[in-house]
């Protein structure tokens, strides 16, 4: 079995084609991989946002509590999505809650450290704004669909 270092694994993820070495070797060194087992929360709204996870494996759900009603899943995300972006947005707080579906493999990006690298090298922070631009709008768009399933002329 090879192993692959978090560097292999962010160039081989389609988000990451188009950077080059030294944007893999900048952004790679604010990685881990982490694991979630199915049922366990993620991450709860409110908490810091000091983390960005990429699923490498597994399923996750976004979810948001509803009065009276438990938690609604707002978005399904599957291997190659990324988790959360709230952690680009000051005060960066979790918006939502994200609960592994499936036991889940992440690589697990310090946000901090990607902040700062970003500043530091600001061709690799319009690398990443180019990267995270899509998938916020991906994000929104797929939130507000799931809305209109929830509270469309079907659902009273």
């Amino acid at each position: 079995m090879a192993i692959h270092t978090i560097r292999d694994l962010l160039a081989g993820h389609p988000a990451f084609r188009d950077f080059d070495d030294e944007a893999l070797d900048l952004i790679a060194g604010c990685g881990t991989n982490v694991h979630f087992t199915a049922g366990r929360p993620i991450f709860r709204e409110g908490d810091p946002a000091d983390k960005v996870f990429i699923l490498r494996h597994g399923d996750a759900a976004i979810e948001i509590a509803a009065p009276g009603a438990g938690p609604i899943v707002v978005e399904s995300l599957h291997p190659g999505d990324v988790v959360d972006w709230s952690w680009l947005v000051p005060p960066r707080r979790a918006m939502s809650d994200a609960r592994a579906v499936t036991d889940v493999s992440a690589i697990s990006l310090d946000a901090s450290c990607v902040l700062r690298k970003c500043d530091e090298h600001p061709g690799l922070g319009y690398q990443m704004f180019k990267l995270w631009l899509p998938h916020l709008a991906q994000r929104v768009r797929a939130q507000r669909l799931q809305l209109l399933d929830l509270y469309g002329p079907d659902a009273r």
